[in-house]
């Protein structure tokens, strides 16, 4: 099948790499002006000239990342299946019609308020009680967009350090720990659900990724899934989705969802029979899933910035190395590492002895390593 992707970076990128064994082509559709997939035919776009030359040349699209046009997947989707649908890019796009859907599903979240002025957003945090977060309402990832207020006078600050007219201003969550649960749903509804991950952030961006998350009660696992079940159904959605949540005292809170395979899935590479990149495939395409069960433990380690020593991390038996073939720069996702173990204590020493090739890598410190 010839499957078109709406975004030409390395999520496109792993997708490609898994649908190929299944005797699929690509054609990446780069709004962008700099793709950085580095294979398949990639057509690049910026002032939407091309778009019915890109049509012409797939069967069905995707896409690799929510921040596009929806009236870009609109159209396509009049000619040709985009899955997931342009509701699901519509609604991760927007932080206010997201938490509202949430909301209606009866999945938890924390208080929250729109501000659209600075004297709205003192308003939200006085009402919500600081500290409370501040984010765009639309365009944030990877920790942009947002601001922390400590006190209701930090409102001006902030909403000129955010610069959107529109924000959610959330009450700050007491959390335990970060985690995501990462599924697929099929064309017929079949439905399967990844063991979750622990996920461990600096300077908002992700580091490491634990799977499955250590510790975790069959409560929490239970609501996850029903979770994301919930909201795969209720969008009709077809591929991969993430959900993003806190573990709270008081069970699950939910931050975000995320239309698309996922940073926090990367694991599955290895870690799992099928990753999540190869059911995102079998899904759009109409295939039966692949089977999510986990091979041991596994940890993903974001290399950000520089890629080190890769000579090194090649030379460990336990280290699978993807690199996405990106100029290092500040802040960069260039690549992951994943790391496969018999056990959680094997698995502390390897990711660490795995990070010390890497230059500024954070600690590796979770859940394993506070008990």
């Amino acid at each position: 099948m010839r499957i078109g992707v709406l975004g030409a970076g390395q999520l496109g990128r792993m997708l490609a790499l898994s649908g190929y064994p299944l005797a699929n082509q690509f054609v990446f559709y780069d709004l962008s002006g700099s793709p950085s997939v580095g294979l398949g035919e990639v057509i690049v776009d910026r002032n939407n000239e091309y778009l019915d030359d890109f049509l012409s040349r797939v069967d069905r699209v995707t896409y690799e990342f929510e921040h596009l046009p929806v009236d870009v997947a609109e159209r396509i989707a009049a000619e040709k299946p985009v899955h997931p649908s342009p509701r699901s890019l519509r609604i991760c796009q927007n932080r206010e019609a997201e938490k509202t859907l949430f909301g209606d599903l009866g999945i938890p979240t924390p208080q929250w308020r729109i501000a659209e002025s600075p004297e709205a957003l003192q308003q939200a945090a006085e009402e919500l009680s600081c500290p409370v977060v501040a984010k765009s309402n639309t365009e944030g990832y990877d920790g942009k967009g947002q601001a922390v207020l400590k006190s209701p006078e930090d409102a001006k600050a902030a909403w000129s350090s955010i610069g959107h007219p529109k924000l959610i201003v959330e009450k700050f969550v007491d959390f335990s720990r970060e985690i995501s649960v990462i599924a697929a749903r099929g064309e017929d509804g079949e439905l399967a659900v990844y063991p979750m991950a622990e996920n461990v952030h600096s300077e908002g961006i992700l580091r490491y990724s634990i799977a499955p998350a250590p510790g975790l009660s069959a409560d929490i696992r239970e609501d996850a899934e029903r979770y994301i079940k919930l909201l795969l159904n209720e969008l009709g959605h077809v591929g991969i989705l993430a959900l993003e949540l806190f573990e709270t005292a008081d069970g699950l809170v939910a931050n975000e969802m995320a239309p698309r395979v996922h940073n926090s899935g990367h694991w599955t590479m290895e870690g799992a029979e099928t990753s999540q990149f190869e059911n995102h495939i079998r899904a759009v395409t109409g295939m039966p899933l692949g089977d999510v069960t986990p091979r041991g433990v596994s940890c993903m380690i974001n290399i950000i910035g520089s890629n080190g020593s890769s000579a090194d991390i090649l030379k460990l038996p336990y280290a699978h190395l993807h690199l996405y073939d990106k100029q290092e720069r500040p802040g960069r996702k260039l690549g992951h590492i994943n790391i496969v173990a018999d056990s959680y204590e094997e698995l502390i020493w390897r990711v660490r002895n795995c990070a010390s090739f890497l230059p500024n890598c954070p600690e590796f410190d979770c859940s394993l390593t506070s008990a």
